[in-house]
């Protein structure tokens, strides 16, 4: 990724362009890059700001998705952010939706793409053929419509992942804790605008994830994409754009 990647106070993190804020989540398999098209699409005309998420940072006993809400408000107070509006793909859109709960008074509004927060089939509840590299290559390939997209960097990335024994246990720990902190019960106090962007395609947190998210949040539209998985905003950026684009003009430049 050809952005810059800045650290400062303990965090990291990428920030481009100025105007309204634009806070990008990553997922528990993601990376800064995931949100390369977003960035460069709208930095032009908003402050985008992507964290890095310290999912292997945190201590073991506190390893769960409260933890990085509490993390991202640490973050939002540093850089003195206001009236954001949050994106978050998969585990990052289940951060974003504990931190809007817990901290409605700094967000906007909301874009959810795959999230997680209802039900998701994570990537496996153990590792048992984690030192297979072919196994590793097709549990990546199965997050997209298009394997292709799972290409050797990525997969040699996850498969590194998957083979550090401090890192694996605390993906597991975090998948455990989002299945656990379900939302349902709560995803109605949240009045906001919320844009679901989701793959029709997508096995990780299928269709009717999304229409769940969708019959429950008050103020929300669902948007859907065609021959796409679990990660819209890499796989069809384009579309994904232009439903980010529309929806953003309607509910911030209105």
């Amino acid at each position: 990724m050809s952005l810059e990647i800045k650290e400062e106070n303990g965090f990291k993190y990428i920030e481009e362009g100025e105007g309204d804020v634009l806070l990008l989540l990553h997922g528990l398999f993601g990376a800064l890059s995931n949100w390369e098209d977003v960035t460069d699409t709208f930095k032009s005309q908003y402050r985008v700001i992507i964290p890095l998420l310290p999912i292997y940072e945190l201590p073991l006993l506190t390893t769960g998705v409260t933890s990085l809400s509490k993390f991202l408000h640490k973050f939002v107070k540093f850089k003195k952010l206001k009236s954001i509006t949050l994106l978050g793909n998969s585990l990052g859109g289940h951060v974003g939706l504990i931190f809007t709960i817990s901290h409605p008074e700094f967000v906007r509004a909301l874009v959810l793409t795959g999230s997680s927060g209802l039900y998701e089939n994570s990537f496996g509840g153990t590792f048992p053929r984690r030192e297979s590299y072919d196994f590793i290559k097709e549990k990546v390939a199965i997050t997209f419509y298009d394997p292709g997209f799972a290409t050797k960097e990525l997969v040699d990335e996850v498969f590194e992942t998957v083979n550090d024994r401090g890192r694996v246990i605390r993906i597991l720990a975090m998948a455990k804790s989002a299945i656990r902190h379900n939302m349902a019960k709560d995803l109605h106090k949240i009045t906001i605008p919320v844009c679901l962007i989701w793959g029709k395609n997508d096995t990780v947190t299928p269709p009717e994830v999304a229409i769940e998210f969708h019959n429950i949040l008050p103020n929300s539209e669902l948007n859907w994409i065609d021959k796409c998985g679990h990660a819209p905003m890499m796989e069809q950026p384009e579309e994904f754009n232009t439903y980010l684009k529309k929806f953003l003009d309607r509910v911030l430049l209105k």
